[in-house]
């Protein structure tokens, strides 16, 4: 209320200009008080009354007689518009308080409406899946407070239905801006499977042979040997990383080390474990000679991988090259990072898990497409619906960009610093959100189901890619390895996960897909859990194909290992969803 008071007084009293203050103030000052220090009263917590004048002779001043009004209204006159500097000073000056006051509540009211706003409103595909969504949020919760990581993102859908995504904590520390299913992130090699999706469709239209030499599309890229022999890279080889092309570490001979100290280290445990088996067998409680020093030394391949994965996410951002500032102006440019660098072994032989062999795959797309590799993509997003997914570069301006931070060796969040991802676009250099990767994730599962759902003559429209195709890509290759699921193996720009149960009333490994991402200030996952359309009791409204549950998070810091998390939340919408199937 005094607010309002002082913005209606404010404007008279500026429109007056200060008179010189009549000769009878001072006696005026002495009649009335001087004002407190804290201002006029009005407005303020204090205030001062005027103390009452003496009784007024006959013939004074004070009497109310012909010249009486006059000179009280001068008097009067003259008080205010001396007063009007301090006056209207002090107003101002309660105005100021008012406003800002006003203006934080404002600030508060907004931030309150933006937390509203990322919280998702329940949908009614999502109602039934209350319980999976609150248990994963809790889950995700914890992942988050034990990483420390300054915002993470996750999105769930069933049968092709999206049924929760949500924010959690910054996607800009600074701005106090808050995480939402719409914030755009890194996804680092997630790059890869949408990569895959491009080379298969072009494979499809018959314009990519996968068994054909790479120099056949690049001929820029030399020819290769491996100890005085010469050999063949493929497209085959590249999407499955059989290549031989080395990744951020540029030291082939260490390379060669860390692999054969990782190979005689499953061998140690391989023997371990038939010791044990054997022991088992024979019940004898005999120990095998070295099978204490084999044990610490060695393990289960399992648990070699797990370890090693471990050990390497800690060491792989120390490699210069992650933080590279130059630009490049097309892929075939970026080619002469790695296309002179000795080979680490002889293709089709050994798995080495290799970015720069996806950017070598890019310039195979660009000539096989007859066009930009960017726009190529470009237009694959399109198709598909992934309207927030781009190209990351630095000048154009994209909504709802997250920033990206890590810890020092101080323990303090800190801004990452900036890096140009020109040279890795296939490999790790896309930007995208939950909901654009949960598209992405159904089309795939689509087009893997899509012709078991083909009945009489109803008939469904075509997949992206056709079931034989996505199939293909989602088959373990032989000799590979993943290095982020020990129960994996690598396919064709996926990570597959087969199913398999090696005892009755014991754990069970679903069949799933994934792919995990790691870059500078980011980490991510995309899962896709397919349903077992061949045993599973479908409803009969269950005629459309996507038929299983797709996970993905994205998070702003580097690092940070999302797989299991994300595989846990699709356990648990799965089994909401298989209690929901057999109540039908």
């Amino acid at each position: 209320m005094a607010g309002s008071l002082c913005r209606l007084l404010e404007p008279l009293i500026a429109r007056s200009p200060p008179p010189p203050p009549p000769a009878s103030l001072p006696r005026v000052w002495r009649s009335v008080g001087r004002p407190p220090s804290g201002g006029l009263g009005l407005g303020s917590r204090r205030s001062f009354a005027l103390r009452p004048p003496p009784a007024a002779r006959p013939g004074s001043w004070g009497e109310l007689g012909p010249g009486g009004l006059g000179v009280g209204v001068g008097m009067a006159l003259g008080l205010a518009l001396g007063l009007r500097q301090h006056f209207s000073s002090c107003l101002r000056s309660e105005c100021r308080e008012e406003t800002g006051d006003e203006e934080e509540e404002e600030e508060r009211q907004q931030q309150q409406q933006q937390r509203q706003q990322h919280i998702p409103v329940p949908q009614p595909a999502a109602v039934a899946f209350s319980s999976a969504i609150k248990n994963s949020r809790d889950l995700l919760r914890r992942i988050k407070d034990e990483m420390a990581a300054p915002g993470i993102i996750v999105g769930v859908s069933v049968d092709g239905k999206e049924v929760w995504a949500e924010g959690l904590g910054y996607a800009d520390v600074e701005n106090r801006v808050l995480c939402k299913p719409e914030t755009v992130m890194r996804i680092a090699s997630i790059s890869k499977s949408l990569s895959m999706a491009a080379i298969a469709k072009l494979w499809e239209e018959g314009k990519l042979d996968l068994d054909a030499p790479v120099q056949k599309y690049v001929p820029e890229f030399p020819e290769k040997e491996y100890e005085g022999e010469k050999v063949t890279i493929t497209t085959r080889l590249l999407v499955s990383h059989l290549s031989g092309i080395r990744h951020y570490e540029k030291d082939v001979n260490k390379i060669k080390e860390q692999k054969e100290k990782r190979n005689k280290l499953i061998k140690v445990g391989s023997s371990i474990q038939d010791s044990k088996d054997r022991k088992s067998v024979e019940g004898t409680r005999e120990k095998p000679e070295g099978t204490e020093k084999g044990q610490s030394e060695g393990g289960t391949k399992s648990e070699i991988k797990e370890n090693e994965g471990k050990s390497l996410q800690k060491k792989e951002f120390e490699h210069e090259e992650y933080y590279m500032k130059e630009r490049f102006e097309n892929v075939t440019k970026s080619l002469k990072l790695f296309q002179d660098d000795p080979l680490v072994f002889s293709p089709g032989t050994q798995f080495l898990y290799s970015t720069h062999g996806w950017t070598l795959l890019s310039a195979v797309v660009e000539r096989v497409a007859g066009q930009n590799f960017l726009e190529f993509m470009k237009k694959l997003f399109r198709d598909i619906g992934m309207l927030r997914t781009v190209p990351e570069e630095h000048e154009p301006i994209i909504y709802n960009r997250s920033r990206y931070y890590f810890y020092n060796k101080k323990g303090y969040l800190i801004n990452c610093p900036y890096v140009d991802n020109s040279y890795k676009w296939a490999g790790g250099g896309f930007l995208s959100t939950v909901q654009d990767l949960l598209k992405f994730g159904n089309a795939m599962l689509y087009s893997y189901q899509s012709k078991h759902f083909q009945k009489g003559d109803h008939r469904h429209l075509p997949g992206y890619l056709k079931p034989e195709t996505i199939k293909m890509l989602w088959t373990p290759v032989e000799k590979t390895e993943l290095a982020w699921d020990k129960d994996g193996t690598y396919a064709m720009g996926w990570g597959v996960i087969e199913q398999k149960q090696k005892y009755g009333q014991c754990r069970q490994q679903h069949h799933y897909l994934t792919h995990t991402g790691g870059a500078v200030g980011a980490s991510s996952v995309l899962l896709v859990l397919p349903e077992d359309i061949y045993t599973a009791a479908l409803p009969e409204e269950a005629e459309v194909p996507p038929r299983g549950i797709v996970v993905t998070i994205l998070c702003n810091m580097q690092s940070a290992s999302l797989n299991s998390t994300a595989l846990q939340i699709a356990l648990e919408f799965y089994k909401v969803k298989t209690n929901k199937n057999h109540n039908i």
